[in-house]
């Protein structure tokens, strides 16, 4: 189907990435249009006509369906497409699928649990954003114990880094008192750069071990580490209603 659509949504479209990534990459020089590089945001491509390449390959309109994937990440894999340090990425995980996959959001390199992948590039952006406020579940393993009153900042919003965090759910799973060691769910929908990690050190606590269990209601339990299955229709719609919403 012919469409005359602005460049960075053709590019978000095809999974490259984010709508707003896209946007970088354009300013940055790095896709090209009939041969020639676009640096304007307004710039709009004829799908039919148009020979769009990014970083010096054609890209080819994707006019499948998407694919969502869901994978439990390992400890010692790293969430990008590319690493400058030729680290294993989670992409490295993923067999079998012939599509440009980009995560959805990112977990550190030494976090573990559910990531979502996905060559769906508005739905990164819908997923992402902290206006959708999709909850992100992690259950943290931390050195020592801790208090009713430190969950109750982690509850309530803490200064960590230039800001404070939104409000959050803590729970306090088990103390074991032979290793020393707590268990504590905690419940957010920023996911800032480490801030669960982040939390727990401003308040003077060791992270030994952190999960991610849940995005949104789709857990990784019955997934093993290292494994990944595609999500459902359902899941998909799940992972979207907020933006819904707020659109209706």
């Amino acid at each position: 189907m012919r469409l005359i659509m602005r460049l960075q949504k053709y590019l978000s479209q095809n999974g490259i990435a984010s709508r707003r990534k896209c946007e970088e990459y354009i300013l940055q020089g790095k896709v090209k249009v009939n041969g020639k590089i676009i640096k304007e945001l307004g710039f709009k491509i004829d799908t039919d006509k148009d020979s769009i390449e990014f970083e010096n390959k054609l890209i080819k309109n994707n006019n499948e369906k998407h694919t969502y994937i869901l994978l439990n990440k390992p400890i010692g894999y790293v969430t990008t497409v590319k690493d400058q340090f030729n680290r294993p990425t989670v992409l490295d995980l993923i067999k079998d699928i012939n599509k440009r996959l980009v995560p959805v959001g990112r977990l550190d390199m030494f976090t573990s649990g559910a990531l979502i992948l996905t060559d769906d590039g508005d739905f990164v952006y819908k997923v992402t954003h902290p206006k959708f406020e999709i909850e992100k579940t992690y259950i943290a393993t931390i050195k020592g114990q801790i208090s009713k009153e430190e969950l109750k900042q982690i509850e309530n919003g803490i200064k960590i880094d230039d800001y404070i965090t939104s409000k959050a759910k803590a729970k306090i799973i088990k103390y074991d008192e032979e290793k020393n060691v707590t268990r504590v769910v905690v419940t957010i929908h920023e996911g800032k750069n480490r801030e669960v990690r982040k939390m727990f050190e401003t308040l003077g606590k060791s992270v030994l071990a952190l999960h991610r269990s849940k995005i949104g209601d789709i857990e990784v339990k019955e997934l093993k580490i290292g494994t990944w299955r595609k999500l459902s229709k359902k899941e998909v719609e799940h992972l979207l209603k907020l933006d819904k919403k707020d659109n209706m």
